[in-house]
């Protein structure tokens, strides 16, 4: 089940796809005809028109091509209106449309946070709340965005999460005492759901601080895809060779994690420290 926002009629997106269906439609072409053209499929077509799918930059160059429409109603220009409403990252928004819904099993690692899919909302406000120059209002944008996002926890399908964090995160502190015990004791009820599986890596394991990332491996056949942190942005790729090198720091990584068992009263023992 894809978990979306309601759609404001007025949005640059909803613009993009209305405008995209007009041309589509005056060249009598099908949806599946531009997608060939495109090289992409058909159901993303139909949720670029429909505004449930973010649009790229390329998605707006190859439609500026294959349409050639006036320069005031151009694909590329409603792009950038897209691109500025947006307090998040561009490709981010991508990741969380069009990914997390529709993924199998998605796989996380993180050496410094709480993954953002199991923090809580002071923890989360927190993190947002140091970052500089972020006004109040930014903050709650991005607090409400991040707790929407874990909406597709609630999923009804067979849709399976691993987390690996790093043991240090357990006693990182974000906010006070009683913001910790709080994410903890998240992390534990997280746990209790037999879709989500969460281990506890031992900080010796040096190949986790080259960075977070998260794997995700999607249906029909497509091929994975991986989100990569970065200290600027994160970067989602499906190249086969930087996925394999993903997959063998995951492995590598998840050599260094303890049972469930252990992880679960690793985080317990941590909870109760934060007095």
């Amino acid at each position: 089940m894809d978990i979306v926002p309601p759609l404001d009629p007025g949005s640059p997106r909803v613009r993009f796809g209305a405008e995209m269906r007009r041309l589509r439609e005056a060249e009598q072409l099908s949806q599946a005809a531009v997608a060939a053209r495109l090289g992409c499929t058909q159901t993303q077509i139909s949720r670029l028109e429909g505004a449930t799918r973010t649009p790229s930059r390329s998605d707006a160059e190859r439609l500026d091509q294959l349409f050639k429409p006036p320069n005031a109603s151009s694909f590329t220009r409603i792009y950038q209106s897209i691109v500025s409403q947006s307090r998040s990252p561009i490709w981010f928004r991508d990741w969380a449309e069009e990914i997390e819904p529709t993924a199998l099993v998605l796989r996380s690692w993180d050496p410094l946070l709480v993954p953002g899919l199991l923090q809580t909302e002071a923890y989360a406000r927190h993190i947002f709340s140091q970052e500089p120059h972020t006004n109040p209002e930014e903050i709650e944008e991005r607090v409400k965005n991040r707790m929407d996002r874990q909406g597709v926890l609630e999923r009804q399908d067979s849709f399976s999460l691993l987390f690996l964090i790093d043991a240090g995160v357990l006693r990182r502190q974000v906010g006070d005492a009683e913001v910790m015990r709080g994410q903890l004791g998240h992390l534990l009820d997280a746990a209790q759901r037999p879709n989500i599986f969460l281990q506890i890596v031992d900080p010796k394991c040096l190949v986790g601080l080259l960075g977070a990332f998260m794997i995700a491996e999607l249906p029909h056949g497509q091929p994975d895809t991986v989100h990569v942190d970065s200290s600027t942005e994160g970067h989602v790729t499906m190249d086969p060779e930087s996925v394999a090198a993903t997959w063998k720091r995951y492995e590598t990584i998840r050599l260094w994690a303890y049972p469930e068992h252990m992880s679960l009263k690793m985080i317990d023992d941590a909870r109760r420290e934060w007095t």
